[in-house]
């Protein structure tokens, strides 16, 4: 009986999200680190702190790591895009060991964001797709659609991958703007 009453109140817990078991499990399953520097970005750069928070999710799931295609830290950057990067913002003392740095890295894939979200006309699954799959790529799969209004993610873009990426990443920005609101300034 002692087993079923703490289940039920575990069970309780995790439904509702109350509760330290609660607070556990959304920890464990929507990991979220570095807010202080993901809202500074979204502020700075006029992005929805959700979805950047979302990208890092998919990308790392908060974890400091190297992809081996080589793309660097939480936001996964390549050497090239972040090379690109510190060229047009002006970052001359750049080094690559610097997407280590949570601050570094946030910043460079904000950056890389907001230029993707200003190319695609805010239309948030494009820039998602081209985050990932390179906005060269996309631009082929928007022109085969017949262009942006006409494009579908789930019907247009030829990569599986690609596809549940784009699933993943809006999936997970709807349920950190509903679990970290707060914590999100949003």
């Amino acid at each position: 009986m002692l087993a079923a009453t703490v289940l039920g109140g575990g069970v309780a817990a995790l439904i509702t999200g109350l509760g330290p078991l609660g607070e556990a499990v959304r920890e464990i399953t929507l990991p979220l680190r570095h807010e202080d520097i993901i809202r500074q970005q979204a502020q700075d750069k006029d992005i929805d702190s959700s979805l950047i928070a979302a990208v890092i999710y998919e990308e790392s799931r908060f974890r400091d790591q190297t992809s081996v295609a080589g793309a660097r830290g939480l936001m996964q950057i390549t050497p090239s895009t972040a090379s690109l990067i510190a060229r047009e913002s002006g970052g001359t003392a750049f080094t690559q060991a610097d997407l280590a740095k949570p601050q570094v890295n946030i910043a460079y894939g904000s950056y890389y964001l907001r230029y993707l979200l200003d190319r695609y006309d805010g239309d948030g699954a494009l820039a998602v797709a081209a985050y990932n799959a390179g906005p060269t790529r996309v631009d082929e799969w928007v022109a085969d659609a017949g262009g942006g209004d006409d494009f579908e993610a789930d019907e247009h873009i030829p990569f599986p991958e690609t596809r549940a990426y784009v699933d993943n990443v809006l999936e997970r920005e709807r349920e950190y703007r509903k679990n970290y609101a707060d914590e999100l300034g949003l």
